[in-house]
């Protein structure tokens, strides 16, 4: 049985005080602590951004991708050896820029990993350039005179992509935010979660989200239903912004769908004749 001792590692955290990946570090160790899960059972896959230095505070197997990789590697470990839990996390940047083109293909084929999006809504790592979150008018270093663009909804993406797990969490609320990591953790499919993240240097959003944020849970939706999920994504009002599982259904995985269910070392290869195959690419 792991616990939170057990995770913790002798790197020095650089993190910026009050950085919001505080939160979701904190929210991450004490899901895992409260399943029980094994540390070495576990594969924290991080990409490019200030997210990327969590895979060296958490005392787990992971591995520190390229920028916007995380979901192709997470798929791979996952495929190689089901009985692993993946969790991937990424930036806004990371994910919704130039790793956008993953999420909609996990989500489809239903891989069963945990994607979890570290959104600030700027590049906070290489000094606050806009994301494609970032609000319209927001003024960076990339936009002096305000961003011109519409900022992209990643919740409707995933939920549309077929995703069977959609949540979105604030990292300001470590106590539901680890009830929404344990969940996403227990879900068998491809589980995501948008986890709204301040950046205290160029984008501090506590007092905003703090005054806006309401959980989903206590207000009586029902996260197996689609439609009610998909209205929740399209009308959500900057005045209210929900928090908590939006969408939840069981379907079948995709290593289910191709039928494995056990790492591939396992399987018998004693017909497995290489030459065969060079064979026939000749």
């Amino acid at each position: 049985m792991s616990l939170i001792k057990t995770l913790e590692t002798p790197a020095k955290n650089t993190w910026c005080p009050g950085c919001g990946n505080f939160g979701i570090l904190a929210a991450l160790k004490a899901a895992i602590s409260d399943l029980g899960l094994d540390n070495e059972e576990i594969v924290v896959v991080t990409g490019i951004g200030c997210h990327g230095k969590l895979s060296d505070y958490i005392n787990t197997n992971s591995i520190h991708v390229i920028h916007g990789r995380v979901i192709p590697v997470a798929m791979g470990v996952k495929i190689a050896n089901p009985r692993l839990t993946v969790i991937g996390h990424a930036g806004d940047g990371d994910a919704y820029a130039i790793g956008m083109g993953h999420l909609p293909h996990a989500a489809r084929r239903n891989i069963d990993i945990i994607y979890i999006v570290h959104n600030n809504m700027v590049f906070g790592l290489t000094t606050g350039q806009v994301t494609p979150t970032s609000p319209r008018g927001l003024r960076t270093r990339s936009t002096p005179f305000g961003n011109p663009e519409e900022p992209m909804n990643p919740v409707l993406l995933a939920l549309t992509s077929g995703a069977t797990f959609v949540a979105r969490g604030f990292s300001g609320n470590v106590r539901h935010l680890t009830y929404l990591m344990k969940e996403a953790i227990r879900h068998r499919g491809f589980a995501f979660i948008d986890v709204l993240q301040p950046c205290v240097t160029f984008y501090n959003t506590y007092k905003y989200l703090r005054e806006r944020t309401y959980e989903l849970e206590t207000t009586g939706h029902d996260p197996s239903d689609y439609d009610q999920a998909l209205r929740i994504t399209l009308h959500s009002s900057k005045e209210r912004v929900p928090i908590g599982i939006i969408y939840k259904v069981r379907k079948p995985t995709f290593l289910e769908a191709i039928g494995f269910d056990k790492p591939l070392v396992d399987y018998d290869r004693s017909n497995v004749s290489l030459s065969r195959i060079l064979n026939t690419l000749r």
